[in-house]
């Protein structure tokens, strides 16, 4: 049991990083402090100067953790960072951060891949980035693998070695096929890191190749071919930013002012290189009534320099922020020029200011209606639900239909809908393995199983220390799950939870005559709403496109003609001892049934695959 008295009393006097959790262990604010003893016992002291936002926030600290750093300034980069990876409740948000792209080495395979991602994941494998251009970055990857022959498939390797034929790529003379153990693990790997030189800077290996390229083009006459070799240069000359790096032009600088409302301000950053205005944007901060300009603006630099790819030599503000000394020392060290934050007074430069103040505003106006309408729709229905249904504090709601027809390739969606948006990323597919024909309480029975069963293996992990992040979008579990019917469906989800000692609202979505949400089935009775209410349309949202998710995974199924495609999900199986296994059995029931010594009685099936037949089915 975490004892807070008794915590504050261990806190060191050093500078460091302190996270404070709710009793869901969400990370709800992320802070940094000279020194750690005195700023986190700030927080539970009695005082009359502390405002509405931080007093809601201490009543909902079920325990902090700290992490000690050896200076104020690491402290100031790492509070960037965990506020970016966790983005707590009572910090002041970026909320429309942009997210640029990056190049992924999965350098924990045997046999690498290079990948374009959005996002760094903790996951051991290497990143590259961030970049400006997407365009730019896919041409570089397309390059590299062209070059370098690095493999583009998703077999798992070296366990699917030989088990099917080399890909397309192969014959095109852009892959090696490690797939068919045509180049060994050692040479590949020379390969890999090649092309992780190239990411590092040493660009003279693919430039020389792509000069080489374009000359011979052009000496053939071929000059479309010529310029597309002199546009890859080009997305290489981008990724690699040198002007950029080496510009000492004392002309690029950041232009930066706000206009704030209560509880959300707009910041407009004018962009400006070389001397001249190449755009501008805007992004919108989220925050408390008592928040001063200087107190967003310092908050906003952090965040948004801490994830752009490129900082300029001069950042010009609006207001005085407190730690424009230490941000300056930070962006300073990340770009490896001297970098300086100030307040222009007068002149030219304070009219750029002021021209991005106007601009903020402009937005701000024209936001502040479509923002609230969006709240409304989304947040404003949730908080709807949570009323109706007498449920605290709803974040996650998970929904799940079945889509069969006639019993022909069961299958069942989940669709995850966070603070009354779509959460795309976490939606999953499921192929019903064990229920024959149709009978839609059995499906959802075992999807339900299959799904929490997995995220109670993940937590467990998570606790264990074998994993340091959530991987899956299985680990986290709903506030609330929905069903789409009515008692019948909720009796199932409950049961399943109930098996699997898990604690989570069940509500049934019920639909009227017409087949239109009407209302929740939850705690043996109907709850309805009225049918012009916000959570009325969010339900209606949500149970369509469960219904929408499943309904497309069918059709690409029947569209496939993969009646046996379940086959497909076995480790080892491709289209040849799929074939077989169909000849000798004559149904998926037979296969389902058949021991492990029948199965590898089957021409071209080998004990171990045998086994893992028997194992997906069991």
């Amino acid at each position: 049991m975490f004892n807070i008295e008794e915590e504050l009393k261990k806190l060191p006097d050093k500078p460091g990083v302190y996270l404070m959790h709710n009793d869901k262990d969400e990370i709800i604010y992320v802070g940094k402090a000279v020194v750690l003893k005195n700023r986190v016992r700030q927080y539970f002291q009695s005082s009359r100067n502390k405002s509405a936002k931080i007093k809601k926030m201490v009543s909902q600290i079920a325990y902090f953790e700290y992490i000690i750093t050896d200076s104020e300034l690491e402290a100031l980069v790492l509070e960037c960072n965990l506020i970016k990876e966790h983005n707590p409740k009572y910090n002041t948000m970026l909320k429309d951060d942009k997210s640029y792209p990056y190049i992924k080495v999965t350098v924990q395979e045997d046999y690498p891949k290079v990948l374009f991602a959005r996002h760094i994941k903790r996951d051991k494998n290497k990143y590259f980035g961030p970049y400006t251009s997407a365009n730019a970055v896919k041409d570089t990857i397309e390059i590299l693998r062209k070059i370098y022959k690095i493999r583009v498939c998703n077999r798992v390797l070296p366990r699917d070695i030989g088990l099917e034929r080399p890909c397309l790529y192969y014959q095109m003379k852009q892959c090696d096929a490690p797939c068919q153990d045509y180049i060994s693990k050692e040479d590949y790997r020379k390969k890999i890191d090649q092309v992780i030189g190239f990411l590092n800077g040493d660009y003279k290996e693919v430039i020389t190749y792509l000069e080489n390229q374009m000359m011979k083009a052009a000496e053939d006459l071929n000059f479309e071919q010529a310029a597309e070799y002199r546009d890859l240069m080009r997305s290489v000359d981008h990724i690699s930013n040198k002007q950029k790096i080496n510009s000492y032009n004392q002309e690029d600088r950041d232009i930066i002012a706000m206009a704030k409302s209560q509880l959300e301000s707009v910041v407009a950053v004018f962009i400006v290189r070389d001397g001249k205005l190449l755009g501008r944007e805007h992004f919108h901060m989220k925050h408390g009534l008592e928040s001063t300009k200087s107190e967003i603006l310092n908050e906003f630099v952090k965040q948004f320099y801490a994830g752009t790819p490129y900082i300029p030599r001069e950042i010009f503000i609006e207001t005085e922020i407190d730690e424009a000394e230490m941000i300056s020392q930070w962006l300073s060290a990340k770009k490896g020029l001297k970098v300086t934050i100030s307040v222009p007074k007068r002149g030219s430069k304070a009219q750029m200011v002021e021209m991005a103040r106007k601009n903020a505003l402009t937005i701000l106006n024209m936001d502040s209606e479509r923002i609230k309408l969006e709240e409304k729709r989304t947040i404003g229905a949730v908080h709807e639900i949570e009323q109706l249904i007498g449920v605290p504090d709803l974040k996650r709601m998970e929904a799940f239909d079945i889509s069969n027809i006639s019993g022909f390739q069961t299958v069942a969606s989940m669709v995850v809908y966070e603070n009354g948006k779509p959460k795309k990323n976490d939606y999953r597919k499921f192929k019903i393995r064990s229920v024959k024909g149709p009978d839609d309480y059995k499906s959802m029975e075992e999807v339900l199983t299959r799904r929490f069963s997995h995220g109670k293996e993940e937590q467990k992990l998570l606790e264990d220390n074998q994993i340091d992040f959530e991987y899956g979008s299985f680990t986290r579990f709903p506030d609330v799950l929905l069903m789409d019917g009515g008692k019948g469906q909720v009796n199932v989800a409950e049961r399943v939870l109930a098996e699997l000692g898990i604690a989570i609202p069940v509500c049934g979505m019920v639909k009227d005559d017409h087949h239109r949400t009407r209302g929740l089935y939850y705690h043996n009775e109907e709850i309805l709403f009225p049918p012009k209410s916000e959570a009325f349309h969010l339900l209606t949202r949500i149970q369509d496109e469960a219904h929408r998710f499943a309904i497309e995974f069918h059709r690409e199924l029947r569209g496939k003609a993969s009646v046996h495609s379940v086959l497909d999900e076995i480790p080892g199986i491709g289209p040849k001892r799929r074939k077989a296994l169909m000849k000798h059995f004559k149904d998926i029931s037979m296969i389902r049934e058949a021991t492990p010594e029948e199965l590898a009685a089957v021409e071209g099936i080998p004990k171990h695959v045998a086994e893992e037949i028997y194992h997906f089915f069991h």
